[in-house]
């Protein structure tokens, strides 16, 4: 196992988390990262993407190495709100913010871990495999930046995204896919005191819909939400319209679709029980991936760990990530904890131990030929 500076692991990794980088500002992250790859002798290219997604850009950056195998890393740049100004605290071994602030390591812990682990390869002037890295802005928002990433510069079969939580070993080699639902009701105005009858309640039909709804946890593999109902504007009119945002996600595509499909025909039965109008636009955000415990990707990541001491472990998750994405594209990618804990809560924390060690297993497996 390798000697890492852990020093300047942490003094980087609070470099990167003080830089202003909520999604869709990633642009001083951006630049700072591109520099400083370039510095540490990587070909960095700064890959566009519509304002509307980012005033930054995604980054592809290549390290030739001399082992004869490749691998892409890749992190996140953007934070969740409250994101700006953040203030570290590193208490008895715990990195968190001042409290008024989520602290960034989600994904800046990932970000650090890879440079650190590169330039103690290269102080040491050890042989690694090449690396590829793609850092992707706006991941927060529904996997924007990966998305967008130009795949055509990947030239790796596989990947490793750093962008996990939980015990550092913890492999994620299952993730739902999520399925998008924007729901319009049309119901008709009426006076809400005067001719009340006359008048189609959007909140009654949704009510109605919901009522008969499987959400929450349907199953082991399935869930499914309703997070967003905007309507209505003063109490004497009968509300004549409303917008709902929901999602389902499951393990299972199968189960995916059918759980949509409840949730469609449900909100369609109600319009049409109430005689309102109604629109319902479905969209796929990303896709479900399962890769085998025995696949040579996660075999040679869990040969790693081992080396270094850990007991690796494979696991699913409930959540997407840029993961999902790149397997969509067909680049076999798992994911892996940094340690970050608590992530998108101003109670967010990171440990120094954590945090060296997910360095310390990118140096082993860099450096190592199988």
């Amino acid at each position: 196992m390798s000697t890492i500076n852990q020093q300047r692991l942490i003094n980087h990794f609070i470099e990167l988390i003080k830089i202003n980088s909520e999604s869709r500002n990633e642009k001083a992250i951006a630049e700072t990262l591109a520099e400083q790859l370039g510095e540490l002798g990587f070909s960095v290219h700064r890959l566009p993407v519509p304002e509307a997604v980012s005033n930054g850009f995604n980054i592809y950056a290549r390290l030739d190495g001399n082992i004869n195998d490749t691998i892409a890393i890749s992190c996140h740049m953007d934070t969740v709100n409250p994101g700006n100004d953040i203030e570290p605290i590193i208490e008895n071994g715990v990195i968190r913010s001042k409290g008024n602030t989520i602290l960034g390591g989600d994904d800046k812990s990932g970000i650090a871990a890879i440079i650190e682990a590169v330039r103690c390869i290269q102080a040491d002037n050890r042989d690694h495999k090449t690396i590829e890295l793609a850092f992707t802005v706006h991941e927060e928002g529904g996997l924007q930046g990966s998305k967008l990433f130009d795949m055509s510069y990947i030239t790796a079969d596989k990947a490793i995204v750093l962008d996990s939580g939980g015990a550092i070993g913890a492999i994620v080699t299952t993730a739902p896919g999520q399925q998008s639902l924007k729901i319009t009701i049309t119901g008709k105005p009426a006076h809400a005191g005067l001719a009340p009858e006359e008048g189609i309640n959007a909140l009654t039909v949704a009510a109605d819909a919901i009522t008969n709804m499987r959400l929450s946890r349907i199953d082991e593999e399935t869930t499914a939400n309703i997070g967003v109902v905007q309507g209505g504007q003063v109490t004497n009119i009968v509300m004549p319209s409303l917008y709902l945002a929901a999602e389902a996600r499951s393990l299972n595509d199968t189960k995916l679709e059918r759980q949509t499909a409840h949730m469609i025909e449900t909100f369609e039965q109600a319009a049409a029980k109430h005689g309102a109008q109604i629109n319902i636009e479905s969209s796929r955000s990303y896709n479900a991936y399962h890769i085998d415990d025995n696949d040579p990707h996660v075999q040679s990541i869990m040969a790693a760990f081992t080396e270094n001491g850990l007991t690796p472990f494979t696991k699913s998750t409930g959540g997407g990530s840029d993961a999902n994405v790149f397997n969509g594209n067909g680049l076999k990618t798992v994911n892996l904890s940094t340690g970050m804990s608590k992530v998108h809560t101003t109670e967010e924390f990171i440990t120094v131990d954590d945090i060296t060690k997910i360095t310390e297993f990118m140096y082993t497996y860099l450096c190592s030929a199988n």
